[in-house]
C-alpha cells in the first residue's frame, strides 16, 4: 500500500520497509506498508538556539533518595560525586563546552558553608516529616573548591541554583510568607568571586512558581526577590566582566504567574526558565507506550507555545526562554526505560520541539543520577541518551528551519542549519517498530560548490555528491537495550575512559536516507543551502 505524505520544506519521498540494515539496500518484508512522504524546509529561520544548546544538571539528592522502592541516586550528588572519575571528566569535556545547571528540589533547603554561617555545615538527612523529606543540608566551601577545579578542567559553564526559600515562613496552606533572605547567598557569591570561579548564571529557586512543588511564592514577591538578586550581582561583580546571567523561576509554566513575573522584572531577568516532565510518573507501567505515542510527545507543545507568546507580548523584556530541567518521567525516571535507547525518542524529540519554539538552552535532568542520568550513577558508563545529546551538540546548528509533517505521525522530523557547513542537518525519529522509512531527496535547496574532499577507500569524493549519515539503533534491535549502535558499531568508552569517536558514514546524495524501525538518523547535506544557512 502506498500513500502520499507531506512535510513542509525540502522535498523527500519516504518509503516504509522492514527492519533491516541501516543502508539504502534494505529489503521490505511481506505484509509491510509503504508510505511516501514529501518534505519541504523553509528558506528562513523560524528560531535560533544557543551554540551550546545542550545542557545537563547535577543535583543535590543523597543516596537515601528513593522512589517507588528504588534508590537510584547512589553517590551522584554535588556533595559526594567522584570528581576523579575519568569517564565523568571525559564525558563533560567531549561537549567543549557543556552547560551544567547545579540545582534541583533540595537547592531550596541548601545552605553554604561560608565563614559567616552561624550553624554547623552538615549534610542532608532523610526525614519523612519535613518538606521534600530531607532536612536542610550544607555545601562546604572545600567541596565547592573541588567542584570548581573539576569545572575548570572539564571546561563546563556553570549555572548555580540558589536557595530561594531562605528567610521565608512556610504556612500549612497558601504561598510562602516573606521576602528572600539573601545573606547566606551573598556571602557564598562573594566567596565565589574572591576565588575567581566563573559562574555563567545564578538562578533563583526551584519549582516555586504557580502552585509550586512543596510550597509556592507569589509572582509579585518572586519578582521583587529577582530584582534583589540582580542588584547583588551588579554589586558583587562590579569589577568583573562578563557578568553572570540572572535566571528564574525554574518552575512549571503557569501562564498568569509567568506573565506577571516577566512584566515585573523587565530589566532584571536574562533567562526565564521552566521545567518539563511530560511523561508523568516514573512508576507508570505504560511509560514505554507513552514514549512511542505521538500524542503524548506533543502534550507539552502548549507550554512551549504559551511561554513563547508571553515573551513576545512583553515589550519591555529582553529575557529568553530555557528549559532549566527536564527528565521526562518525574521522581528519578524508570529503570530499564529512562536509561535505554528508547528514551532517546522522547529526548531528541524534545530537543527538536524546544528549538522550534525559540528555546535557547535545554537542560537534561540529570547528567548523572537517578534512572534518567546521561551517565550510569554507579559505573559512569554513558547511557544511550548521552550519545544522542553529544551528536545533537556537534551537528545541529543555531538556525532552526521549519519542517512540519502531515499524513503520518510516526516519523518525527526536524531541520536546522548544519553546524559544520553551510548546508542543512536533518533529524528523523522513527517511532514505528515495524516499518522502515526510505527517504529519497528530490529538488532541495541550492547546490553549494565548496569542494570539500573525502577519501573513502581508493575514491576521492566531494561535498557535491556525498551526504553524511549517523544511524542510531539499539543492540539486537531491542529499544529497551542500554547499548546504542552508531552505523552498526557499538558505542562504548575505552578501557581508559575515553569517549568513542562519532563517525558518519558517507552516502551518495542520489541515494535514499533509510530510517530503520525504532531508529534515529541524523543526515548532513552540506551540498544544499537555504538562505539563512549560507
Amino acid at each position: 500500500m502506498v500513500r502520499p505524505v507531506s512535510l513542509m520544506g525540502l522535498c523527500f519521498w519516504v518509503c516504509m520497509f522492514s527492519y533491516g540494515a541501516v543502508g539504502s539496500d534494505s529489503q521490505s518484508s511481506p505484509g509491510e506498508s509503504t508510505v511516501r512522504v514529501n518534505v519541504s524546509i523553509g528558506k528562513t529561520a523560524i528560531a535560533e538556539i544557543d551554540d551550546d544548546f545542550v545542557c545537563a544538571t547535577l543535583d543535590w539528592w543523597p543516596p537515601e533518595k528513593c522512589d517507588y522502592g528504588v534508590c537510584s541516586w547512589h553517590r551522584a550528588s554535588l556533595l559526594n560525586l567522584d570528581l576523579s572519575n575519568k569517564i565523568l571528566l571525559n564525558a563533560v569535556k567531549a561537549f567543549s563546552p557543556l552547560k551544567i545547571r547545579l540545582g534541583g528540589t533540595l537547592q531550596d533547603k541548601a545552605l553554604y558553608g561560608t565563614p559567616d554561617l552561624k550553624q554547623p555545615c552538615t549534610s542532608f538527612v532523610l526525614d519523612n516529616s519535613t518538606m521534600f523529606r530531607f532536612t536542610e543540608g550544607c555545601l562546604p566551601m572545600a567541596r565547592w573548591d573541588q567542584l570548581n577545579a573539576f569545572f575548570k578542567e572539564s571546561g563546563a559553564k556553570i549555572i548555580f541554583g540558589l536557595n530561594a526559600l531562605n528567610g521565608r515562613r512556610i504556612p500549612p496552606q497558601g504561598p510562602a510568607v516573606g521576602a528572600w533572605d539573601s545573606t547566606n547567598a551573598e556571602s557564598f557569591m562573594r566567596y565565589t568571586v574572591s576565588k575567581n570561579y566563573e559562574i555563567f548564571g545564578w538562578e533563583l529557586g526551584n519549582e516555586l512558581s504557580g502552585r509550586g512543588v512543596g510550597t509556592a511564592v507569589t509572582a509579585s514577591q518572586y519578582a521583587s526577590d529577582t530584582i534583589s538578586l540582580k542588584n547583588l550581582v551588579l554589586d558583587i561583580y562590579k569589577d568583573v566582566e562578563p557578568k553572570p546571567l540572572i535566571l528564574a523561576p525554574g518552575g512549571f509554566v503557569d501562564t498568569v504567574w509567568y506573565k506577571e513575573f516577566l512584566d515585573k522584572t523587565p530589566k532584571s531577568l536574562d533567562v526565564i526558565t521552566h521545567h518539563i516532565y511530560n511523561l508523568g510518573s516514573g512508576a507508570d507501567q505504560h511509560l514505554v507506550e507513552k514514549i512511542l505515542n505521538p500524542t503524548v510527545l506533543d502534550n507539552v507543545v502548549e507550554a512551549f507555545r504559551n511561554l513563547q507568546s508571553i515573551i513576545k507580548s512583553s515589550a519591555s523584556t529582553s529575557a529568553v526562554a530555557w528549559v532549566g530541567e527536564a527528565g521526562g518521567a518525574y521522581n528519578s525516571g524508570r529503570d530499564h526505560v529512562s536509561n535505554t535507547f528508547l528514551y532517546s525518542f522522547w529526548y531528541l524529540d524534545q530537543l527538536g520541539m524546544a528549538s522550534n519554539f525559540d528555546t535557547k538552552t535545554y537542560c537534561r535532568q540529570a547528567f548523572i543520577g537517578g534512572n534518567y542520568g546521561l551517565l550510569d550513577a554507579t559505573s559512569f558508563i554513558p547511557n544511550p541518551d548521552y550519545y544522542s545529546a553529544l551528536l545533537w551538540h556537534r551537528l545541529m546548528g543555531r538556525n532552526v528551519l521549519a519542517a512540519s509533517l502531515s499524513g503520518t505521525d510516526k516519523i518525527r522530523a526536524y531541520a536546522h542549519c548544519a553546524k559544520a557547513s553551510k548546508g542543512v542537518m536533518l533529524l528523523f525519529i522513527n517511532l514505528d517498530g515495524k516499518s522502515t522509512a526510505e527517504v529519497a531527496i528530490v529538488n532541495n535547496g541550492t547546490p553549494i560548490r565548496n569542494h570539500r574532499h573525502y577519501t573513502i577507500g581508493n575514491n576521492t569524493i566531494t561535498d557535491e555528491n556525498m551526504r553524511e549519515e549517523y544511524h542510531l539503533t539499539p543492540k539486537d534491535g531491542d529499544p529497551l537495550s542500554r547499548t546504542m549502535l552508531l552505523n552498526g558499531n557499538i558505542l562504548a568508552v575505552s578501557s581508559s575512559g575515553e569517549i568513542p569517536a562519532l563517525r558518519p558514514k558517507y552516502v551518495n546524495s542520489s541515494s535514499s536516507i533509510v530510517v530503520a524501525p525504532n531508529s534515529i538518523v541524523f543526515a548532513h547535506m552540506p551540498y544544499y543551502a537555504v538562505p539563512d544557512c549560507s
